[in-house]
């Protein structure tokens, strides 16, 4: 071996720390990072070999070296950080493992049995120390967000979720057309939507109105997801062309459907009294959505952040859930509430029963009514010039 060499030299560091010999592998360790210095395994074993000496600020030294040059090395990480809770540095100790499960996919079993024992050791202290840090915040904060209005309060409590990691953040993703400067909000506040007591009040006439479809056969019901032959389906392969998600539609597009008025003719003339998406060609959307047994709606995002999807549960098992982002919330057969659906959303009926909603769009409440008419305006010229867009589907 030269002095040169950087392979050779770490080969025979690892040789004597295997046998016990610390200052051996010290110096072969030293001799490789100074023909090598741009390389973070040679500090870490390096870093190693202090460690069998015993020497802690030597070690502490060459797993900053090697953190400096691969800074979520999840050995050196798991390393430095139980060097740190050794030494009693609780908040140094924290932040390596944080780093370091942040750094290793959930799932991941490589680094071997050692590693994995202290990525468990790892996980279980940052969840102790998040769990003791929730209960303060509690102890501290409850009283005071109790007395606050409930709006307020729920986005103050999602708030602290966030920080202690219990929820993520998700934003905007429309496929179609991304409106900029909108809040991303989940679930929007009714208080936006003064008409949604009318719609509600009209529950019992637009379930027996859909029972009576139901029982006449189901006429005008397909499969929601419907791509053509050699489209990519990506998370719709299970769903497409399958009526286990089907609609029947009273407007599609903005275009009424005879036969639906027909059929159901309370609803439709409810629906004509709505303030419902008015876009050419694109809204409104109106229609029953139905989920069949055991069936998952998979996580997607909807078309476009200018209006608003309003969920009215007409027949709902116990069970069923919708999720919007971070939060899930059971449907409650009469209860409204109008989301976000270019903000990831699913809906699961893990029961034996049928599930059914009826599904409109609206207006975004952030966007007044000038910038709705440009909106509008905005629309046609696109297709005017034949640059429409399309794929207003709402769910």
């Amino acid at each position: 071996m030269t002095a040169q060499d950087p392979v050779a030299l770490n080969q025979a560091g690892m040789m004597a720390l295997r046998q016990g010999d610390a200052a051996k592998a010290i110096a072969a360790f030293t001799a490789a990072v100074a023909a090598d210095p741009t390389a973070a395994i040679l500090h870490y074993n390096l870093a190693n070999a202090h460690a069998l000496a015993g020497d802690g600020p030597a070690q502490l030294a060459a797993l900053n070296a090697a953190l400096d040059r691969d800074p979520y090395m999840p050995h050196a990480l798991l390393a430095r950080g139980r060097l740190a809770r050794a030494e009693g540095q609780h908040a140094a100790a924290l932040s390596d493992f944080k780093r370091l499960i942040a750094a290793v996919p959930a799932g991941e079993t490589g680094g071997g049995p050692g590693f994995q024992a202290g990525l468990a050791e790892a996980r279980a202290l940052v969840a102790a120390d998040t769990a003791s840090l929730a209960d303060h915040l509690a102890a501290t904060l409850d009283s005071a967000i109790s007395a606050a209005p409930s709006d307020e309060a729920e986005r103050f409590r999602h708030a602290i979720d966030i920080q202690l990691g219990r929820r993520r953040t998700y934003v905007h993703q429309p496929l179609v057309l991304n409106y900029p400067y909108l809040p991303a909000i989940q679930y929007f506040d009714r208080a936006h939507f003064p008409w949604l007591p009318q719609l509600e009040a009209a529950t019992p006439v637009i379930r027996a109105e859909l029972q009576s479809l139901l029982a006449a056969g189901g006429g005008g019901f397909a499969p929601y997801v419907r791509y053509p032959a050699g489209a990519p389906v990506n998370q719709w392969a299970e769903l497409n062309h399958s009526d286990a998600w089907a609609a029947c539609f009273f407007i599609e597009h903005g275009v009424p459907n005879p036969a639906m008025a027909k059929h159901c003719p309370q609803t439709a003339a409810l629906l004509s009294q709505l303030p419902l998406l008015d876009l050419p060609g694109r809204g409104p959307v109106a229609f029953f959505s139905l989920l069949k047994p055991n069936t998952r709606i998979p996580p997607h995002t909807g078309a476009t952040n200018i209006r608003s999807i309003i969920h009215l549960p007409l027949i709902v098992p116990d069970g069923c859930t919708f999720r919007v982002g971070n939060e899930t919330r059971p449907w409650i057969e009469g209860e409204a509430f109008a989301f976000d659906d270019t903000i990831e959303h699913e809906a699961i009926n893990p029961t034996d029963q049928l599930r059914a909603v009826l599904i409109v769009d609206a207006w975004n409440p952030f966007i007044g009514t000038a910038e709705r008419e440009l909106i509008r305006q905005w629309v046609r010229a696109l297709d005017a010039h034949g640059q429409g867009l399309t794929g207003f589907s709402a769910a």
